[in-house]
């Protein structure tokens, strides 16, 4: 069965015409879904929806959106709150920009656990410290007392990832999380991601422009061009016997390496 099931999705901001269109996908439990496509394609725009973090002026104006039988557009302000963070989380683009600059990792972390879980601060700290160890981050007692400038890139992608799996969520949202990141880095942050689904039994949804990404992580890829998806298929299917002339461009755009493409 089903953990998250797109009917028919459709989102529109202001008033305007619709940035995604119909849009139909399901996910699985401990199942890896990779959304690719350029930019301004509405894949960003579908996977916030999810969570009920559309921008201002955003909202879904036709279809459901079902997570575990229930259509997470009838929830109420006080389902939505127990629903964030402990069934569903999040990982940004940018983790500087979900970070606070003027506090240190362990106040954020700390607070972060503290809202979803009855529990002291001694208590909350050692959970911190055990998932940043989880997370391979080094010195995890030195971290907690950084601020996010003392830390780099890859480093707080960790400590975002850390915070989005502490409650053991369900399903976690992953919106472009490699791409402000060097190509070492990023091939971490994907194996450790990968891991999170074999460890925790996580399903995720990674939205990427990067079909190389999306082809070495996801069970699934679902193509979306100009507010619609495409193509969907396993990942054998869409790499290897693409049905739509987008994805055949955007397979062929992956550079090669001695003869052998880098998916």
């Amino acid at each position: 069965m089903e953990i998250l099931l797109l009917n028919n999705v459709s989102i529109a901001y202001g008033g305007q015409g619709p940035v995604v269109r119909k849009v139909n996908l399901a996910v699985k439990p401990k199942e890896i879904i990779g959304i690719v496509g350029e930019s301004g394609s509405g894949k960003s725009t579908l996977i916030r929806a999810v969570l009920g973090l559309l921008p201002l002026g955003g909202m879904v104006t036709g279809g459901k959106i079902i997570f575990k039988g229930r259509n997470l557009l009838e929830y109420s302000r006080k389902e939505w709150r127990a629903l964030r963070g402990n069934k569903i989380a999040m990982i940004f683009q940018d983790p500087g920009g979900s970070l606070n600059p003027v506090r240190k990792i362990g106040s954020q972390f700390i607070e972060s656990i503290q809202c979803h879980l009855d529990s002291s601060k001694a208590e909350a700290y050692e959970k911190a410290i055990d998932m940043l160890g989880k997370m391979r981050l080094p010195d995890a007692a030195r971290v907690m007392n950084s601020y996010t400038f003392q830390l780099s890139g890859g480093m707080k992608q960790r400590v975002a990832i850390a915070m989005a799996m502490t409650m053991e969520p369900e399903l976690i949202l992953a919106d472009e999380p490699t791409s402000a990141l060097d190509v070492t880095i990023q091939a971490q942050v994907v194996r450790e991601m990968m891991e999170l689904r074999n460890r925790f039994k996580t399903s995720i949804i990674i939205v990427t422009h990067n079909i190389g990404v999306a082809a070495y992580m996801a069970d699934n890829i679902g193509v979306m061009r100009r507010g619609e998806l495409v193509e969907w298929g396993t990942k054998s299917q869409v790499i290897n016997h693409p049905q739509h002339e987008y994805t055949a461009n955007l397979i062929s755009a992956i550079p090669e390496l001695g003869g052998c493409r880098l998916v």
